[in-house]
Parts: C-alpha cells; structure tokens; sequence
C-alpha cells in the first residue's frame, strides 16, 4: 500500500505536537519521562500514528457529504489542543489530581484499550473511513465483526482514549474534556445515521434495532 506524503507529514507532525503540549504542560522531558506509565502512553501514541500511515482513511466527501456537521472538526481541534495541555499542566501543579501512579498506569491500559478500539474499525472500513459525513463510492454497509452489535466503535475508542489520556495524567480537567467531546461525537452520530438512513433505508433501521449506537447496554 502507498503512504501518502500528505498524511504521513501530517500524522507525524500533529502526533509530535501533541506530545509536545503534554511535555510542556508537566514541565519538560524530565519530569515527563520521569513516569514509566507516560512513556508507554507515549509510545503507544507513536505506535498509533505509525499504524494509521497503512490505513486508507481519508477526507474524501465521497458521492454525498452532510456538510452541515463540519463544524464538528474544529470543535475537536480545540478540545484536542486543550487536552493535550490541560491535564499534564495540571498535574504538574497539583491542581484536582486523582490518586498516584496506580492512576496513571490505570489510564496508560485504557489508552491502548482505546487506541485499538479505535484503529481496527479504520482498517475494517478501509476507502469508506472518512473524516468527513460522507457517502463512500461503492459504499456498503457493515455489519459483522466488531460492527455486529456496536454501530459506532471507533467513537468509542476515541473516548476510551479521552479518559485514558486524562488518568494517565490524573487529571479531573482532562476527565471533564473527555466528556465534553460527547457533545460534538453525538451530534455527528447523528448526522452519520441520517444520512446513512437515507443511503440504506430499511437495512439500517433493521441493523439499528439490534445494535447499540455507541457504548453497549447504556446507548
């Protein structure tokens, strides 16, 4: 498979930026690396913008976009920006921190739990992982697999990932903008089930009363 020039500078780039905001919020390589559960939280963030160079995920809006849930992407910027910083400043400063370093390895496991959650999705979609809401050519509806019982699971993992981060750096902040990102997650679950409702008609809704939308048994 050919790794785009684009994505490969892109992943790297972003991937050393946002390490980059968790050093400095802790107050610099030493006492980040001070933490055997922040290296391998470090790593496993290596390792994941690595893996994503061999996956075919794209920003193609395809044969039919919703344009209107764009707004989306900047708000996931921001709070990722802020969650890179946030919650290394505040450990740093001993500001709403929770417990020790069992924390911290509690939230480097939840880390990978979620990387992997959100990675294999990626490479089970292939062409019709978008960034974007978006209606792939020769799109098909999955719904085996890792899909048999959880329509969204790389969300999921994304949020996985969200609470990983925070623990790891046993930051309440980091917890409360992990859970701020379901306000925008949500609302492009939504728009990604409108549009593949209207894509899919009945074999969507069939698939949709026996699955679960986004964590199984609560929703």
């Amino acid at each position: 498979m050919k790794i785009s020039a684009k994505l490969a500078f892109f992943a790297i780039v972003s991937t050393l930026a946002y390490l980059g905001l968790a050093i400095w919020g802790l107050g610099g390589f030493g006492a980040f690396f001070s933490h055997a559960a922040l290296v391998v939280v470090a790593l496993a963030t290596l390792v994941m913008a690595i893996v994503s160079l061999f996956s075919e995920v794209n920003l193609s809006s395809g044969v039919r976009e919703d344009r209107d849930n764009r707004w989306v992407i900047t708000v996931f910027a921001a709070i990722g920006l802020l969650s890179g910083y946030l919650p290394a400043y505040t450990d740093r400063i001993d500001f709403w921190t929770l417990g020790g370093e069992g924390t911290r390895w509690l939230g480097a496991l939840l880390f990978i739990i979620g990387g992997a959650l959100r990675m294999w999705p990626v490479f089970v979609l292939g062409k019709r992982f978008s960034g974007l809401v978006a209606i792939q050519p020769g799109h098909r509806l999955v719904t085996d697999g890792i899909y048999r019982n959880l329509r969204n699971p790389s969300y999921l993992g994304m949020l996985v990932i969200g609470v990983g981060w925070a623990l790891a750096f046993r930051s309440g902040v980091g917890l409360l903008l992990a859970a701020l990102t379901l306000i925008p997650l949500i609302a492009r679950i939504h728009s990604e089930e409108a549009l593949l409702r209207a894509q899919f008609g009945g074999e969507y809704e069939a698939y949709c009363a026996r699955s679960w939308r986004l964590i199984p048994g609560i929703y």
